[in-house]
């Protein structure tokens, strides 16, 4: 038995704690390709199945960066194991280095994925936008357009570790997948409910 919320879990506390139709469509999106990512990776597929559709519990009440520290707290305050707790910290880009902290008024931390599982959940996030499955390059050049170039080197640095990890480009399973991938059943159905 799992000590992680499963799928419907998850996704009550999302409801409960007020997250919107489209990060619902987001979370699920990302856990779409963050299982695969796990099962090959040989990662606990219990703990990368909540992180991932948890990371964004925080955007129930804040949509900027900060979100990942408000998601933190809630999944805290709802006595969820630490290491799903630091998921949903870590998440955002490919982390957070002590200079982004310093850039963006973030309170002091360590805000950078650290266990495998944390990178999973930080990568697929990377490659989903909305609810659209994209290659880690489009993710990238977003982060360069934006100015964000130490981001975009700890993106394809996680792009290409991961990769390593689970044997071939991540890219690959990403076009399998398909841009808009098929959800778990537990997430089409509560979708269809909303």
């Amino acid at each position: 038995m799992s000590t992680y919320p499963d799928v419907t879990e998850c996704l009550q506390i999302l409801t409960d704690a007020g997250c919107s139709r489209r990060v619902l469509d987001h979370v699920c999106t990302v856990h779409a390709i963050a299982l695969p990512m796990a099962v090959g990776c040989h990662a606990d597929c219990g703990l990368v199945s909540a992180g991932a559709l948890l990371h964004d519990l925080g955007r129930s009440v804040e949509q900027g960066m900060t979100h990942a520290i408000v998601g933190a707290r809630l999944a805290k305050e709802r006595h969820l194991p630490t290491e799903l707790v630091e998921i949903v910290r870590r998440h955002i880009g490919a982390g957070l280095d002590e200079q982004d902290v310093i850039d963006f008024q973030l309170p002091p931390g360590d805000y950078l994925p650290r266990t495998l599982e944390e990178k999973i959940v930080a990568h697929a996030d990377n490659l989903v936008s909305d609810n659209r499955i994209w290659s880690y390059q489009r993710a990238q050049e977003r982060m360069v357009a934006k100015g964000l170039f130490r981001a975009a080197d700890r993106l394809q640095n996680m792009h290409e570790e991961l990769s390593r990890i689970y044997g071939s480009d991540l890219d690959l399973l990403a076009e399998s997948l398909g841009e808009y991938p098929s959800l778990h059943p537990d997430c089409r159905d509560w979708l269809s409910k909303i």
